[in-house]
Order: C-alpha cells, then sequence, then structure tokens
C-alpha cells in the first residue's frame, strides 16, 4: 500500500491532496476570470473615448450645409449676443489673443470677422475703381508713398572715368482715410428670431451701402470728408499736361465721337499712355458710354468689342479689358465719359481693416439701428498712369 506524507512530515490521505489540488485550480480559474473582466472594462472604456473623439472630429469638419450648429468662438458669440439684445457684457474687455485687440471702444464694437471678410469681399468684387487700384490697408489716419516725379538719370561709365547722373524729382503724397458709415435698421421682433441670421443680414446691408458709396467717391469724390476721385483732379491736354494735371484726349465732336472715324480717338487714347502702363491698362465708362462703343466697327466691319468668352471675364475693347463703372458721367458736352489707364499704378485706395458696429435701440424705435462704420480713402498717386477721352 502505498503512502502520502503530509506536508508537516506526517503522512496525509490521497483524497486530501486531490482537493488541494482542485481549490488551486479554481482559485486560478477565478482570478483569470477576474482579470479578463478588468481588460474588457478598459476596452470598453477605450472605445467610448475614441467614439466620443470621432464625434467631435466630425462635428468640426461637417460639410457647411450640415444641420448641427457650428461652435461659435467667443467673439463671434459675443457680438452675435450683442446685436440680437444689446448685451455688450461679454465685448467689454474682450481681448482677441491672436491679435491683442480690445473690442470694447467708443465708437462701437469690432465686428466678428465672419461680418467684416463678408463685407471685404463684396467690396473687392464690386463695380468699382476698388477692383483696378491698388488697395493699402493702414492703421494710422493717413498714408504717405513718395512718388518719382522725373526720371533718374542714367549713364555708362569706365573704372578710370565716372559719370555723374542726374537726381529725379521726388513728391510726397499723402493720402488721408474718412469715416464711411452705413446704419441699416431691424425690428427687435425680428432679432428675437432665432432662426433669423442677424450676422449675414447686416453684413449684406453694410456691404450693399459701402459699395455704393465708395464707388462714387472712388470717380467723383472731392476730398471733402471722403475719397477724391480721378475726375476731381486738374486735366490739360495731353500733350501739355504737367505734374498734378490728368492728360485728355478729344474725340473731335462736340459731346459725341467724330462721324467719320469714330474709334480713331479710342486708338489716339490708347497710345497716349505711356509704354510701360499700357501692359496693365483697362478702359473705364458706365453702361450708356458701353453702348455707343460696342457698336464701332473698324474699316473693315469688325467690332472694336469683343465679348467675354466665358462667365466672369472681361470684354475687352482694342484688346484691353473693360470695367463698367455707372458712376463714370454720361457721354455729353465736353464730359470727361472714359478713362484709360493703369490704374494699379494710378490710384491708390487707403483703409484700415478694422468694421465697428454701435448697436442703436432708441433712435427709430420700435426699429433698431446699426451703425457700422469703416475708414477709407483714396486718391491719384501717378498722374502719368491714367488718360481721360473729353466729348469735344
Amino acid at each position: 500500500m502505498t503512502e502520502v506524507k503530509a506536508a508537516g512530515g506526517g503522512d496525509a490521505p490521497a483524497d486530501a491532496r486531490g482537493i488541494d489540488l482542485k481549490g488551486a485550480m479554481m482559485g486560478f480559474v477565478g482570478e483569470l476570470r477576474g482579470f479578463r473582466e478588468d481588460i474588457q472594462q478598459k476596452l470598453q472604456a477605450q472605445e467610448e473615448r475614441m467614439n466620443m473623439l470621432d464625434r467631435k472630429t466630425a462635428i468640426r469638419g461637417r460639410a457647411p450645409l450640415s444641420t448641427v450648429a457650428e461652435p461659435e468662438v467667443p467673439h463671434q458669440k459675443a457680438f452675435n449676443a450683442y446685436l440680437r439684445s444689446g448685451d455688450d457684457d461679454g465685448l467689454r474687455g474682450l481681448v482677441i489673443e491672436e491679435k491683442g485687440l480690445t473690442v470694447a471702444s467708443d465708437g462701437g464694437f469690432l465686428a466678428a470677422p465672419q461680418v467684416a471678410e463678408t463685407v471685404q469681399n463684396v467690396l473687392r468684387s464690386g463695380a468699382s475703381l476698388r477692383k483696378l487700384a491698388k488697395v493699402v490697408a493702414v492703421e494710422s489716419s493717413a498714408y504717405e508713398v513718395l512718388v518719382d516725379k522725373g526720371e533718374i538719370g542714367a549713364g555708362w561709365a569706365t573704372e578710370a572715368d565716372a559719370t555723374e547722373t542726374a537726381s529725379g524729382g521726388i513728391e510726397r503724397i499723402s493720402i488721408p482715410v474718412h469715416e464711411l458709415s452705413a446704419m441699416p435698421k431691424a425690428s427687435q421682433r425680428l432679432l428675437d428670431d432665432a432662426a433669423f441670421d442677424v450676422e449675414s443680414w447686416l453684413a449684406e446691408r453694410i456691404a450693399e451701402k459701402f459699395a455704393r458709396s465708395e464707388a462714387a467717391a472712388f470717380v467723383n469724390g472731392d476730398g471733402v470728408a471722403k475719397p477724391r476721385g480721378i475726375l476731381s483732379y486738374p486735366v490739360a491736354p495731353n500733350a501739355v499736361a504737367t505734374d498734378g494735371q490728368i492728360g485728355v484726349i478729344t474725340t473731335g465732336g462736340l459731346g459725341d465721337f467724330d462721324g467719320t472715324a469714330p474709334g480713331d480717338a479710342l486708338i489716339d487714347l490708347i497710345y497716349a499712355l505711356g509704354a510701360e502702363y499700357r501692359a496693365n491698362a483697362s478702359f473705364v465708362m458706365n453702361s450708356k458710354t458701353a453702348a455707343r462703343v460696342r457698336k464701332m466697327k473698324d474699316a473693315e466691319g469688325r467690332f472694336l468689342w469683343t465679348d467675354a468668352l466665358a462667365a466672369g471675364q472681361t470684354p475687352q475693347l482694342l484688346g484691353y479689358p473693360v470695367l463698367i463703372s455707372e458712376d463714370m458721367p454720361d457721354v455729353d458736352l465736353e464730359s470727361l465719359s472714359i478713362a484709360f489707364g493703369d490704374f494699379h499704378a494710378a490710384y491708390t485706395i487707403v483703409e484700415r481693416p478694422d468694421l465697428r458696429v454701435l448697436r442703436d435701440p432708441f433712435s427709430a424705435k420700435p426699429h433698431v439701428l446699426f451703425y457700422a462704420t469703416k475708414r477709407v480713402g483714396g486718391g491719384v498717386t501717378d498722374f502719368r498712369a491714367v488718360k481721360l477721352l473729353q466729348f469735344a
């Protein structure tokens, strides 16, 4: 008969050894089950965190037509609250960290970036000289530019014999900025409607009024509390025009084109401009003048005017683009109805980038007024870069 030694040195029965082994196995299985459950709980928690991260990523990158609301930045949210209810607590003292600008101001509050950018996009795409002119953003009250009024002398020289050259004439031109304002209004009931997109509505109204005022000033402005337009400067026959005067070519017909060769005046206008400016030159005229010009033909019966071949392209006259600006004068006695030049060199628009809005719920009850302001200036900086056609 086989003997079994006990752990303490004594003899133990065989069934006791089996019980101890079975208990150890059950304990091991229990620990394994607990370990597995713990791993499963951790994996489930991690999956939930990943799903939440995926949802946040989807919200940030959703399509523009998604019905889920876009998370608003602090400035936009505070500006929206100010427009709807006049609550300016969120705007006062708010600092845009990216630019270091305090939003609160005595002249109103800085518009949300989305509103300001919408207004700028409309102004850039409008039918005004802004599309052709040089546009400069400034923070000061005026923009100063140095203009070379003469040809800087040059000469060939050898190492032994240096040639002294004459210096060109330099003139300082200052273009001040002026306050451009608009005052759209809406009812408080409309502003209380959560479905009403007040920011888009305000941007459209401001841009519409700003665009009309700017376009008129860049052509006819007298420079008093507004930009100075190209037609407000002194003019003279092109052959004798001096610094500070815009050269003029005449049509040869009083209040009309010449009856025999009407297109000759347009050709003379083109070549009155210096060759260095013609590469970037454009015509500017209003719709009534364009209707006359586009009927003109050359000696072989071909139209001088070429329509755009696709949407968004610019029509051309004698190979040069045409900007239709309704602020140019109609054809009349001695009118200056057509301009031709490199307007990026000839005319400079100066603006401050900020757009300010002041809410006024008192002046037009039961409506709410929004007084929007922007500072803009403009003026001719190179008189040689533009010519005018006079119907005389």
